[in-house]
């Protein structure tokens, strides 16, 4: 491989990786089971405290 073609391959690699960063990303976030185990249990929570200060006809 001459030199020319390796320094723009590695300029061309550069700049790819360059653009899959400031590209928007496809996936949300991990979130672990443990902290969607909590977010479940809290809006369970926040349901049931919401009916409870409902008022009763």
């Amino acid at each position: 491989m001459n030199r020319r073609k390796k320094i723009k391959q590695l300029l061309e690699a550069h700049a790819k990786k360059a653009n899959a960063k400031l590209a928007p990303k496809k996936k949300s976030t991990y979130i672990s089971k443990a902290d969607r185990l909590k977010l479940a249990a809290e809006a369970s929570q926040d349901s049931i405290a919401e009916t409870k200060d409902a008022p009763q006809p």
